[in-house]
């Protein structure tokens, strides 16, 4: 028996090296062709293994430094307001209805449930937000979209209150005289750090990523995020690219690094992302299981 266990555990992590080796190498793959010479690329295509490396791409994107620092700055601002603040909207409705005392819970678990299978759709959302709230070219336009609560997140957050939070620490709370409040902010929340963890990890990926406010209500280029920037640029390679005014100028469309310049937009896009989630792994393991297994 303990021989076949053995030999399960051989088979599993043979098996995870081989899918961990599959999701890296990508990676390893885009990195090493965002320094690959563009006329390399364009020859003998994507290699581990390059006949000539350049720091052309980099070189190309530096250029709109300044723009890309304050861009940087920005998202980072917009994400870390936008995700604490999601935090404490996400809390604050995923605690009440994980209460059994709540009356209406269903009902309002329902509201939350409704939410992910029906939407306004994108006219009704920007004319909301551009009209009501008037929030066009204003920084709360990167925010406030993404701040109004996930349903998914608010459910994942509750299920983590309702199977990780026994019922009799509830009533000592209420017996020792502590209000809701006092209970929430003192018993609930230091208990629940994997789930904070774990919503906080998606919710800051997704304002990390977000590009389309941008897109949609953003003009102003002081309030371009990073992946707007990036974006931008990328569209106007292209249009060199297929254009007849790019092969008249002195360097030519042939000449820019389109092909490099996507890859070192990939690996600038996702290098704070791989430097912020070592910190988060544990909590978003523990707190993305909630419910698997009960004791």
């Amino acid at each position: 028996m303990k021989k076949e266990n053995r030999g399960f555990q051989w088979l599993a992590h043979i098996i995870m090296i081989v899918l961990s080796v599959a999701c890296i190498l990508p990676f390893i793959l885009l990195i090493v062709a965002s320094f690959t010479d563009e006329n390399t690329i364009v020859k003998d295509g994507y290699t581990f293994f390059p006949k000539k490396f350049s720091l052309t791409a980099y070189q190309y994107l530096m250029s709109n430094s300044a723009s890309l620092l304050h861009a940087y700055g920005l998202t980072i601002l917009i994400t870390v307001v936008g995700t604490l603040a999601s935090l404490v909207i996400t809390s604050l409705l995923a605690y009440p209805i994980s209460r059994r005392d709540l009356p209406k819970r269903n009902f309002f678990t329902f509201l939350v449930f409704f939410t992910l299978l029906f939407n306004g759709g994108l006219v009704p959302t920007y004319l909301v937000y551009t009209q009501v709230f008037q929030l066009k070219d204003t920084i709360w336009a990167l925010i406030v979209p993404g701040l109004l609560a996930n349903g998914f997140n608010i459910l994942l957050m509750r299920t983590f209150f309702i199977t990780s939070i026994p019922e009799a620490l509830f009533e000592s709370a209420r017996i020792d005289g502590a209000g809701e409040f006092k209970t929430f902010f003192s018993i609930v929340m230091p208990l629940s750090m994997p789930i904070l963890a774990t919503v906080g990890l998606i919710q800051g990926l997704g304002y990390w990523n977000d590009w389309f406010n941008g897109l949609v209500y953003i003009t102003d280029p002081n309030l371009f995020s990073i992946q707007v920037i990036l974006n931008h640029i990328m569209s106007d390679i292209q249009f060199l690219a297929t254009t007849n005014m790019g092969t008249q100028t002195g360097q030519g469309a042939g000449q820019l690094p389109s092909e490099t310049v996507r890859m070192a937009i990939a690996a600038i896009g996702v290098v704070p992302v791989l430097i912020a989630y070592p910190f988060f792994q544990k909590f978003f393991v523990k707190g993305i299981t909630v419910g698997a297994v009960k004791g």
